[in-house]
């Protein structure tokens, strides 16, 4: 075994300076697709890097954590 671990946070589309250089509708529009009806902060995200690299997620390897405020558990509407 090579002690390689893999593991991976997927975002949505979260608030940045890049994303509010799009159309606020379009934004409006992803945003009533996820499951809480907004989009997800940079600070959630890496809430959920920093718990994939904490101890407490050790037996998690080779797995994608999403981290979209439930855009793909919402389904297309």
């Amino acid at each position: 075994m090579a002690g390689i671990v893999v593991k991976n946070a997927s975002p949505g589309l979260p608030r940045t300076p890049i994303s509010d250089g799009l159309p606020e509708a379009m934004l409006e529009q992803v945003a009533a697709h996820s499951a809480l009806g907004r989009l997800e902060t940079p600070e959630e995200i890496a809430d959920g890097a920093v718990w994939l690299l904490n101890d407490e997620a050790r037996f998690i390897i080779g797995q994608s954590l999403l981290v979209d405020v439930g855009f793909n558990i919402a389904g297309w509407r």
